[in-house]
């Protein structure tokens, strides 16, 4: 498979990224736990056994929880700081005294985000900062130039979006010095709107769609790594209870199984390597930190390659529950 696109900027990043959203305890403001800190090493030695490099924070995940567990694992372990990659992001700030759940990305609430993640992680720089949601009062100039800050200082190598389509990236895109690398967004077979929104041009049935129109095709032709988060589709097709789910869920929850049966890996691998089967070379970010369960995501890169355009078809449809038009 061609590398993806993070490859140029990031040599030898892995074909998976893992989410540490789930990693720290609950989202509570609870102190760390000794549990939490050996879940931790758990779950990220588990992500390298796989050869999975690349960890994606927030500075929300689990109240902040999340980058501070990691930084203790660092802290015990500072020799892994050469062999991984740290994503976070930041711009989203929860309900305070000062207002209510919002997005923030001014100049001065990025720079301070970053400091707070550096100092949580327990590191003096990051590869990829993202800002996590669309700000409508977003001054383009304004983020630049924080960029630009946070650039001399040595904080942050790389720059990307998280949830954003492509006009907003092309505003962005326009004030900075070098473009934006990455943009997470919601993809899985589940939530497969970003192919629907390509398949449905020109039918009644796009103006449901509810996905940016041409963000694959806007993010392959400026090599922006697409990365997907929900990838693993909250395992309603790799082991969920299904008793409540619609026919068509539980019968695409069949067919994985039967795929994983024939190309004899995981379930996870098979719902995984559908979308990374895609040309645009999506980086699944994977949200379990069960060991067992990362271990089973490691297939998917295997199972990319092998899947037959009809199986890959066969999977498709029977997730959005309709024939091809």
């Amino acid at each position: 498979m061609k590398p993806l696109p993070l490859a140029s900027h990031l040599p030898n990043v892995s074909r998976l990224a893992f989410g540490c959203m789930a990693l720290g305890g609950g989202w509570n403001n609870n102190p760390l736990s000794t549990e939490d800190v050996i879940d931790a090493h758990a779950a990220i030695d588990a992500a390298l056994e796989q050869g999975i490099n690349f960890f994606d924070h927030a500075d929300i995940y689990t109240m902040g929880k999340a980058e501070l567990v990691f930084g203790k694992v660092l802290a015990e372990r500072p020799e892994l700081k050469s062999e991984i990659y740290l994503q976070s992001k930041c711009a989203i700030r929860f309900e305070d005294d000062k207002g209510p759940g919002r997005y923030d990305h001014s100049r001065d609430w990025i720079l301070n985000s970053v400091n707070g993640i550096l100092t949580r992680l327990g590191v003096e720089r990051l590869d990829v900062l993202l800002l996590h949601r669309p700000d409508p009062l977003m001054d383009a100039a304004e983020v630049a130039e924080a960029i630009a800050v946070l650039e001399a200082d040595g904080k942050v190598n790389y720059f990307g979006v998280s949830n954003m389509h492509r006009y907003q990236m092309e505003l962005l895109n326009h004030y900075l010095a070098k473009p934006l690398i990455a943009n997470q967004v919601e993809m899985s077979l589940a939530k497969h709107g970003f192919l629907d929104q390509g398949v449905t041009v020109g039918m009644d049935e796009s103006a449901n769609v509810g996905f940016d129109t041409g963000l694959l095709e806007y993010c392959q032709l400026h090599k922006v790594q697409l990365q997907a988060w929900g990838s693993l589709a909250q395992g309603q097709y790799s082991g969920r209870d299904l008793t409540d789910a619609r026919e068509s869920v539980r019968h695409t929850s069949q067919l994985v199984a039967d795929l994983a049966g024939k190309y004899q890996v995981s379930k996870e691998a098979v719902v995984l390597g559908w979308m990374m089967k895609l040309p645009q070379q999506i980086q699944p970010v994977i949200g379990t930190i069960n060991p067992s369960r990362i271990a089973a995501c490691g297939q998917a890169g295997s199972l990319a390659k092998d899947l037959t355009r009809e199986d890959w078809y066969r999977l498709y449809v029977s997730a959005r529950e309709r024939a091809m038009p």
